[in-house]
């Protein structure tokens, strides 16, 4: 708790883990952060009373770089951080399909890297943080990215190779649900329902389901058989999802949202 941790390019995700390392019970004395913006930087000191400073302070004066910026810009920043950046520093890549080797052959050798992909539920201490190795980064560098994201949500470790699969499924993942709720909306809708209840009753489902799967310890294919009754309303609605090949398409868009990260990583726009 008394290491120094840096958040460069600090959006959405970025705020996200300046306050729950707070809540966590970090000292802002302990955070640091940097903004393309001016007045982004005074309301973050504002909100949280973190240190704003430039990139090249935060390389030299942070123990921890947590750089949340986009895929495309990665590589301008890295450029800016190496000449001021020690080797005994940890470098977290929160960068969608920016595998670790591309960060590490910019900065000194042996600097340790951790990817890490986390998403948005991560604003309501509800994300997902897949995390990897790099080269030089050991048990240590590991336990300390864990610490950070956990604080927003859970943390899973996997093998760098199947980073873009989780961007895929878990860093992408809750636009599918956002768009899945959206769709059955506008059926309720289309079934006569004002828009707000028909929004009410869909939301309250997918807690409620999201619950059971989390907690019920039941196969998916389970609890959806439990609300499907011989004859009944809801297998003939799956019927109609299975012959408009939806759970092909779900397999062709994650597939594709998997591609498109291994096109960022190899520098795509």
């Amino acid at each position: 708790m008394t290491q120094k941790i840096a958040v460069l390019g600090a959006g959405k995700i970025g705020e996200a883990l300046l306050s729950g390392m707070i809540r966590g019970g970090r000292h802002a004395s302990q955070l640091l952060v940097t903004a393309r913006r001016e007045e982004r930087a005074r309301e973050l000191h504002v909100r949280y009373g973190v240190e704003c400073v430039s990139n090249a302070e935060a390389a030299k004066n942070a123990d921890t770089l947590i750089l949340t910026v986009k895929p495309q810009d990665m590589g301008a920043l890295l450029a800016e951080l190496a000449p001021h950046l020690p080797a005994d520093r940890l470098v977290v890549s929160g960068a969608a399909g920016v595998p670790t080797t591309r960060v590490e052959e910019q900065l000194t050798a042996g600097t340790p890297v951790v990817r890490v992909m986390t998403n948005t539920p991560a604003l309501v201490d509800e994300g997902m943080s897949v995390i990897s190795a790099g080269t030089h980064a050991g048990e240590e560098h590991l336990a300390r990215a864990e610490e950070i994201f956990g604080g927003v949500g859970k943390t899973l470790r996997v093998p760098e190779s199947q980073q873009d699969a989780a961007t895929a499924l878990s860093g992408s993942g809750p636009a599918y649900f956002f768009f899945l709720v959206e769709a059955m909306t506008d059926a309720g809708i289309l079934l006569g329902l004002p828009r707000d209840k028909a929004h009410d009753l869909i939301v309250q489902a997918a807690i409620g389901a999201s619950r059971m799967l989390r907690d019920s310890g039941e196969h998916p294919v389970t609890l959806r058989e439990n609300v499907t009754s011989p004859a009944g309303t809801t297998i003939n609605a799956i019927r109609e999802l299975e012959n408009h090949g939806v759970r092909a398409a779900f397999l062709a868009a994650i597939e594709a949202a998997r591609d498109r990260s291994r096109d960022l990583g190899t520098g795509g726009h």
